[in-house]
């Protein structure tokens, strides 16, 4: 959070992974009565920009200067569940955008933009760690400070990242909410979650170092998630549910070493650090729970398929 990380500094361990966001965009053919059509979890067609209820198409728009599109949208994961797929949005429509205009965007520059999109055009509270995870990928230390953010790969050999993607496993809670939502509602009296904040900032370096030390017990990490996720718990009652603490609860007793709810809080996906031998008891424990299976993945935000199309724009064709 920039609140947050311009006075202190911050830092966050992010690593993407498979399952994905696609967004498709073209210059709308002017067969019709309307300008703009957008498809995502409701259809839109308008023919004025100002007239999209979407905030982040319709910013999106305004800031890049599109015009006459048609824009689809598909994800593998649902909206508003904790694992980055607003941000994952943003990231890729600017990416298509820059790509319909025949110009090439950098990773930094998308993730800036991104960011800028969300907070400030959009005015989401948030962090702005999701941006930076979409658009760079892979497993990464991102660290915050009052100039900006770096983005430095964790150095892990393969064997042991294997190892890490098979301890965790990952469950749909079901609840969905808005994470600009659960921000603002845990912000009240943020003087009071200073001294939690500046732990779990400082708990970055030693689950890292366990990360990267081959020689280190990698059932530390799940240990480490344990002692985050109740650190966190004490920054904002949003922040949990009494239906998660419960399937917390039942994950820990089953075997988990550690775990926690992933994103802002309120709902959406819990992850857990599971031991080889205990995943058939945690798998029993959350029969009740849609299970997750996933794999890291090294790529960002990238263009899959290209086709240049000729645009004049409609007050220049006269």
């Amino acid at each position: 959070m920039k609140e947050f990380f311009e006075t202190y500094g911050g830092a966050v361990l992010s690593t993407t992974f498979d399952k994905y966001c696609y967004v498709n965009v073209r210059h709308l053919p002017r067969f019709f009565d309307y300008s703009t059509e957008l498809c995502y979890s409701q259809t839109e067609r308008v023919t004025s920009i100002n007239d999209i209820r979407h905030p982040a198409i319709r910013n999106a728009m305004k800031m890049l200067d599109m015009h006459e599109i048609r824009l689809t949208y598909e994800a593998d994961l649902p909206a508003r569940s904790g694992l980055g797929t607003s941000s994952s949005f943003a990231v890729g429509m600017l990416n298509a955008f820059y790509a319909l205009k025949g110009k090439y965007a950098d990773k930094k520059k998308l993730a800036d933009e991104a960011i800028y999109l969300e907070r400030v055009l959009c005015n989401e509270a948030g962090g702005w760690q999701d941006q930076i995870a979409a658009s760079f990928g892979g497993f990464n230390r991102i660290n915050f400070n009052a100039d900006g953010y770096e983005v430095l790969p964790v150095i892990i050999s393969p064997e042991r990242k294997n190892q890490l993607n098979d301890n965790l496993m990952m469950f749909f809670t079901g609840f969905t909410r808005f994470s600009s939502d659960i921000q603002k509602a845990n912000a009240v009296g943020q003087k009071d979650k200073i001294s939690q904040l500046r732990e779990m900032y400082q708990l970055v370096d030693e689950a890292e170092r366990v990360l990267t030390d081959k020689t280190a017990d990698l059932d530390e990490f799940g240990r480490l998630l344990d002692h985050t996720w109740k650190l966190k718990r004490q920054t904002g009652s949003a922040v949990s549910t009494n239906s998660i603490d419960e399937l917390y609860k039942k994950g820990i007793e089953a075997g988990a070493v550690g775990g926690k709810l992933l994103g802002a809080g309120g709902g959406g996906f819990l992850m857990f650090y599971v031991q080889p031998e205990r995943r058939a008891s945690v798998m029993e424990a959350m029969k009740d729970l849609l299970y997750i299976p996933f794999e890291f993945e090294d790529g960002g935000t990238r263009v899959i398929y290209y086709s240049p199309e000729s645009y004049t724009p409609a007050e220049e064709e006269k």
